[in-house]
């Protein structure tokens, strides 16, 4: 077995480390390989580290520049990194040069949907179904770019044909529930949720199975942000507008009744899972967020009903403060992927 293939075997049970090590020392023995460079790339890029993985792409398109390998998996990588523009430039590069390949253009297809090329996305994609109308990668790369695109029920289509070939293929579970999780189907996403992660343990991080919670927080950052600086500024207008407190108060009182009832949409369809979960995420930030939010919602009730500014201003302190939490806990995850 040649390093290449015990680093893909490696790399398909998670084992990134040891599938990087493989590699590594295969470029020992075949320093500049572009296909050795190419698929550490792929590996680092799996393991989370994109900019590691760029230099690997970057230094097998050095090594191989008629790679098509190569630069598909550099246009990966800066899809990775949200360098879009470059990543249409290279996938088109790989496209150009192996246009028989489905890959290219599914990769191609994936750089158009993160640049909001939503029409070439759709293009790309179907090139790569002409290859072949069943293959399971072709139809969920169309499937995701459909999502992207926010034409949900376009996207179940695709999934459910892919699903039809495979059953149990994991990306098409995974896309499942994540459409069902963005129509608020709390329920079924769960479900399909918990039945991926049995079947696949190591496919799910915790925030997955927690997106409940986050899903709630975020949407709570959103409409606080925007709900209770409304609400000042009605306030702050009763010197010229007789009725500017009573508006105020309405408008207090219709955002925390939103939020409440949001929350619950949400969160009570989730059971006890997304709770359990937490103990294997940022738990000082998520729980500080919970506590802002918490606190929140009642005091815009209070002022509601009051009229009172000591519940206001202590709400727009919780509310920058589940902003801020929420702001910086987002940003470390992104950092740290794994």
């Amino acid at each position: 077995m040649t390093a290449a293939s015990r680093a893909r075997l490696l790399a398909e049970l998670g084992r990134y480390d040891q599938a990087e090590a493989e590699l590594r020392l295969g470029l020992l023995a075949r320093p500049g390989d572009p296909d050795l460079l190419a698929l550490l790339s792929a590996v680092l890029r799996l393991a989370g580290r994109p900019d590691d993985a760029l230099a690997a792409a970057d230094a097998a398109i050095q090594a191989g520049p008629g790679s098509a390998g190569a630069h598909a998996e550099r246009a990966e990588n800066l899809i990775a990194l949200s360098r879009t523009r470059e990543a249409v430039e290279a996938a088109s590069e790989a496209a150009r040069l192996r246009p028989g390949e489905p890959e290219v253009h599914r990769v191609l297809a994936r750089a158009h949907a993160a640049g909001r090329e939503f029409g070439r996305a759709r293009t790309a994609a179907r090139q790569a179904l002409a290859f072949d109308p069943r293959s399971v990668p072709s139809l969920l790369t169309l499937a995701e770019v459909e999502r992207i695109a926010g034409r949900r029920r376009a996207a179940a289509r695709a999934t459910r044909a892919a699903l039809a070939e495979d059953p149990e293929h994991p990306g098409g579970r995974w896309l499942i529930a994540l459409l069902n999780a963005e129509r608020l189907h709390v329920g079924a996403a769960m479900r399909g949720l918990r039945e991926l992660a049995a079947d696949h343990p190591d496919r799910l991080r915790a925030e997955a199975l927690a997106w409940p919670i986050l899903g709630v927080l975020a949407g709570l950052r959103r409409g606080l942000a925007v709900g209770l600086p409304l609400t000042l500024a009605v306030r702050l207008a009763t010197p010229w507008w007789s009725l500017a407190g009573l508006f105020s108060q309405g408008i207090a009182l219709v955002v925390a009744v939103v939020v409440v009832s949001f929350t619950a949409r949400v969160l009570l369809p989730a059971g006890r899972m997304p709770w359990r979960c937490l103990a294997l995420l940022p738990r000082r930030a998520v729980v500080t967020e919970l506590v802002a939010a918490g606190v929140s919602v009642p005091l815009l009730l209070w002022y509601g009903l009051s009229a009172a500014w000591p519940p206001l201003a202590l709400a727009a302190l919780a509310v920058g403060v589940l902003i801020i939490s929420g702001t910086l806990r987002v940003r470390v995850t992104s950092l740290n992927p794994r």
